[in-house]
């Protein structure tokens, strides 16, 4: 069973920095696709950014792109997501999901499993 653990979220200020770590028990890592999403109070889930399974391509949602970065460690089976620049509006719970395909996918129903979340919140 494939199990997902976020980490590093927290209280920041604006224009200040966070990585994010997913951590990925169980299954084979390197075959899938992995992805950030979040959600604000109110909002649906939006996407965040995407990479495939060699790490070799990735997709950056706009509202983002320039200021977080995606990238994985296949051999510790991680992702992560470096996110600078921090904005308030940036505020959210943070989710990492994955999809037993290498290709990534932009939305969340191409994504199988989930993990629990990790809150960032960023002060003005």
């Amino acid at each position: 069973q494939v199990q997902l653990v976020e980490s590093g979220g927290g209280l920041v200020q604006a224009g200040g920095s966070l990585r994010l770590s997913c951590a990925h028990s169980g299954g084979t890592f390197s075959s899938n696709a992995m992805a950030w999403f979040r959600q604000a109070p109110g909002k649906e889930r939006e996407f965040v950014a995407a990479i495939n399974g060699n790490g070799g391509l990735f997709y950056t949602a706009p509202s983002v792109k320039g200021r977080f970065r995606i990238s994985r460690d296949n051999a510790e089976n991680m992702v992560y997501l470096q996110m600078d620049s921090l904005k308030p509006e940036d505020t959210a719970v943070y989710y990492c999901a994955g999809r037993e395909s290498i290709a990534p996918g932009l939305s969340a129903d191409r994504y199988g499993y989930w993990g629990q979340g990790t809150q960032v919140t960023v002060s003005s």
